[in-house]
């Protein structure tokens, strides 16, 4: 099996290709992926696979049906959408819409998903069991996967698969992590409310920059010395709006930043952890407060069983020697979690870095991958779906 995959995916290597390119050339962000949806089901329905479009808004999924249908159901996830970012690469294919880019490798994801996809209609009556193939929008706001599972993509699923790309292991590789992939990332809003007064007598005012300031501080600090080193906790304030004129104390402070962890009981706890400090503070100077802690999208855990076969897939089709464990998860978050509630799932990362020359990061209007990845990719995909039955 794993020796007829490797020769499907080669021989449709120029066609991947193409594909990636041309969703590459036409990024749409976050909700408006209309074009790369309507690509996406005109690939899978030339491979026979049954599509329906306009799930979770802009989203497509692929029923592939193999031998058994009564066996467990397997889903595969991609997701769509690219970024407001301006495109620096100068690529022949770069993008053709200024100010938006792929500059994530979701176009990979889309390609590895359809190569996926593609190889495995291709296998007929020797697949094992049926796979789902979701193919979503607006991860990168990550709503994408909220909408997808509203509208029922993980009814009947067993098991979930994903990939993401990452430059700083070299293409041709796989990265395998057990446990926490990415982190909990979780939005926070502060209004700190004082007493405005001349900046002169400061005694008859209640400053509410110098009180914003001593919860940022002490936030930082207390990180150190409240919270489990072992348990990690970033929290970063991203905004900062107040005050009217130099000689004017503020009365009225907005903080708006991001709150990361791995930990799902670290997780649990911090919006109380954080208004403990802040009523404190605000208490200690007299100033009013209000806090808007808005839960995102929890951590990445990957499934052992999953991860297992993740990591036995790619070992037997590349060797050991380009398969790595990754030994730290991401501080980043992805909304893949979502699916995970509903059933278990693993996600691998995807080398795409070049060995000869500087790899940009995720995000970066220079990024780039190197596209024999995409090989990689989807023999490993395919074969650890068709290992998923045995």
């Amino acid at each position: 099996m794993l020796t007829r995959i490797k020769d499907l995916t080669e021989t449709l290597a120029p066609r991947l290709i193409e594909i990636r390119r041309h969703i590459h050339s036409h990024p749409e962000l976050s909700g408006q992926e209309y074009q790369t949806a309507a690509y996406v089901a005109g690939v899978l329905s030339s491979c026979g696979i049954h599509v329906q479009e306009a799930i979770g808004k802009t989203g497509v999924i692929g029923e592939l049906k193999g031998q058994s249908p009564d066996k467990r159901l397997l889903a595969i996830r991609t997701d769509m959408d690219a970024l407001p970012i301006n495109e620096r690469t100068q690529l022949d294919f770069a993008s053709r819409q200024p100010g938006v880019m792929h500059a994530c490798g979701h176009d990979v994801h889309t390609t590895v998903g359809l190569g996926t996809a593609m190889v495995l209609s291709q296998l007929g009556e020797t697949l094992p069991g049926n796979v789902r193939f979701l193919f979503q929008p607006a991860e990168e706001i990550s709503q994408g996967a909220s909408w997808m599972i509203q509208d029922g993509v993980m009814e009947k699923v067993e098991s979930i698969l994903s990939v993401h790309v990452f430059p700083s292991i070299p293409a041709g590789s796989v990265g395998i992590r057990y446990g926490a992939l990415t982190a909990a990332a979780d939005d926070l809003e502060i209004t700190i409310m004082g007493e405005s007064g001349h900046g002169a007598r400061p005694h008859e005012a209640i400053d509410a920059i110098w009180i914003a300031s001593q919860v940022i501080t002490t936030l930082q600090q207390a990180i150190s010395r409240t919270q489990n080193p072992l348990r990690p906790v970033v929290l970063t304030i991203g905004q900062i709006k107040g005050g009217r004129a130099p000689n004017v104390i503020a009365d009225h402070v907005q903080l708006v930043g991001t709150v990361r962890s791995l930990h799902p009981e670290t997780h649990a706890n911090l919006p109380i952890w954080i208004e403990q400090i802040l009523s404190q503070i605000c208490q200690t100077y007299g100033a009013r407060w209000e806090m808007n802690y808005k839960r995102g999208v929890p951590s990445v855990q990957n499934d052992t069983a999953l991860t297992q076969l993740l990591e036995a897939s790619a070992k037997e089709a590349w060797g050991s020697d380009r398969v790595q464990i990754l030994p730290e998860p991401s501080l980043g978050a992805e909304d893949f979690s979502l699916y995970l509630e509903h059933a278990p799932g693993s996600m691998f990362r995807l080398g795409v870095g070049y060995p000869d020359k500087h790899n940009y990061p995720l995000h970066h209007p220079q990024f780039e991958v190197d596209e024999s990845a995409i090989v990689t990719g989807v023999v490993t995909l395919a074969y650890a779906a068709c290992r998923y039955w045995q």
